[in-house]
């Protein structure tokens, strides 16, 4: 279905407001700014299909979260997203100075955020960086909130094995 001048000017006006903030959600279930990218197009791809069955701009972000949350899962189902991926150089460490320890330690967590199996990562970005409750989270991933809590304690417990592994190697190195 075609959108009318004024539908087409409020999904614009959406995607202004709104982009940036899906595109982060995307990097932190992804972990890749290329991938992040895709996701957040396929998202509002998804979204303006959809536009004209809009009905509460209230849930509008909710819309968008869950379509977001089921396009990163769906892919990462795909056979050639599972492949490993190699870098041709190995990335600068983060810069001395102010802010050093602080920048080190959020490279840390994201490593450790990226080693963790998709539902459980999107799990975590749901209800901490999104700050959804049991729920709410429960609704975006199409699961029972039994399976919310389950996934976020295993989330939560390989976290904290992998960070205190991270902050002690790089406590180690210093």
């Amino acid at each position: 279905m075609r959108l009318d001048d004024d539908a087409r000017r409020r999904f614009g006006e959406y995607f202004a407001a709104r982009h940036i903030v899906v595109r982060r959600t995307a990097y932190l279930l992804c972990g890749d700014w290329h991938w992040a990218d895709d996701l957040t197009q396929s998202t509002f791809i998804k979204v303006a299909a959809g536009w004209h069955r809009i009905r509460d701009a209230q849930l509008l972000d909710a819309y968008v979260r869950t379509c977001l949350v089921r396009t990163f899962l769906a892919d990462t189902r795909r056979s050639w997203r599972r492949r490993e991926r190699s870098y041709a150089d190995v990335p600068d460490g983060a810069a001395g100075g102010e802010g050093a320890e602080s920048s080190a330690s959020r490279m840390v967590f994201a490593a450790a955020l990226q080693q963790l199996p998709p539902r459980q990562r999107t799990t975590i970005v749901c209800r901490y960086y999104q700050g959804l409750d049991v729920a709410e989270t429960a609704a975006v991933l199409g699961c029972s909130e039994g399976t919310v809590k389950s996934q976020t304690a295993k989330a939560l417990s390989a976290l904290r094995e992998r960070l205190s592994t991270g902050l002690k190697e790089e406590s180690c190195q210093n």
